[in-house]
């Protein structure tokens, strides 16, 4: 494993979430607001606008960059405060016409997820605590001082400087109460239901509380997905090859199971999971298929993994790209050019970069 990993995957951004871990309605708040208005986060009245006390609209505005639905630039040159701009994504999935504002399927909820731990260039993770989690821990079942341990670890590996370790510490508090319900309850009792309107990803199941109250310990949960939808499976499969070539090419299944940065590690699911979503997917679009050489499994395809990663996505989505009216990716960023800015500064950032992404406070 490479020293510089996590840099290379992930900007340097610790407990930017106020201990705020996402909640329902926030990331469609977030984005209607900032459509509209891109410096609605930095407004004084920001906290009447989204309905929020102050300190979370500097979550609902750490949330929105880090699952990749804004992205922050300067509006013009010689400005002192960044404003958020919605991304493309974020049109595609939360307008009042896209593919689902108001988060009800669990494919979006895993989708999200996805943003928010994958990396490739111009489009690396907002949250390396998240990251390292999911892709670099060498441990299924931790503590707090367990993960904080690894965190430590690889931040100064890749990282001209560190954070204090309290706010490592933070990150981990909220993403434990992000994915995983505080213990174990019967499914349908109230303290269930409220779990879920505070933060809808702990209905993924990917992390269980396994401790006792005084010992609290958590294990990232594995196996069959029942609600990850194949075509969003093969959807992250597709990112990830995109990490490596926009062309025509191949990648193997065990690849896209085991390494760092994979859909196997972000989502848990072992290779024979991956293989069937792909059967599924590759069965019905012609420029996609799973072969096996030598006992090796690969998923071919014929044109930009990219590319057809979002064709796979949209027609699980009902084709909303096809919808009247919709923008191309080119009318959108047209519409908001301080995307593409955003992205070729991203690009120019280098791995040791500690530069902070969020120089101001809404």
């Amino acid at each position: 494993m490479s020293d510089g990993r996590l840099a290379d995957a992930a900007h340097f951004a610790f407990a930017r979430h106020e201990t705020f871990a996402p909640r329902f309605g926030w990331l469609h708040k977030s984005y209607v607001q900032v459509r509209d208005d891109p410096s609605a986060f930095l407004a004084d009245d920001a906290p009447v606008l989204f309905g929020v006390g102050k300190n979370m609209v500097y979550a609902m505005r750490y949330w929105s960059r880090a699952f990749k639905l804004t992205r922050e630039h300067y509006p013009a040159p010689g400005a002192r405060s960044k404003f958020a701009y919605p991304t493309w994504e974020a049109r595609w999935l939360l307008d009042e016409d896209g593919a689902d504002p108001y988060l009800e399927e669990h494919g979006s909820l895993w989708l999200l997820h996805w943003w928010l731990v994958s990396s490739r260039p111009g489009a690396k993770s907002h949250a390396p605590t998240w990251y390292t989690a999911f892709h670099l821990a060498p441990f299924s079942r931790f503590t707090v001082a367990d993960l904080t341990q690894v965190v430590v670890r690889h931040v100064n590996f890749s990282y001209k400087e560190s954070p204090v370790e309290a706010s490592i510490v933070r990150d981990i508090d909220c993403l434990t109460k992000m994915y995983a319900r505080t213990a174990p309850e019967k499914a349908g009792s109230p303290g269930n239901y409220e779990d879920l309107l505070a933060c809808p990803f702990r209905d993924l199941d990917l992390l269980t509380f396994v401790g006792t109250r005084g010992k609290p310990e958590w294990q990232f949960t594995s196996g069959h997905r029942t609600t990850l939808p194949a075509p969003v499976l093969a959807y992250a499969c597709l990112d990830y090859a995109a990490t490596f070539t926009r062309q025509a090419n191949s990648i193997s299944v065990a690849r896209l199971a085991n390494e760092p940065g994979s859909p196997g590690r972000a989502f848990r699911v072992r290779e024979n999971e991956i293989v069937n979503a792909l059967k599924k997917v590759t069965a019905t679009h012609g420029l996609l298929n799973l072969t096996e050489t030598v006992g090796q499994r690969s998923l071919t395809f014929a044109a930009d993994p990219l590319d057809l990663a979002w064709e796979v996505l949209d027609e699980q989505y009902g084709g909303v790209t096809r919808r009247p009216g919709f923008p191309s990716r080119d009318e959108w960023t047209a519409r908001f050019p301080q995307l593409t800015a955003a992205e070729h500064r991203e690009h120019a950032t280098t791995s040791d970069n500690t530069e902070s992404l969020f120089e101001e406070t809404a």
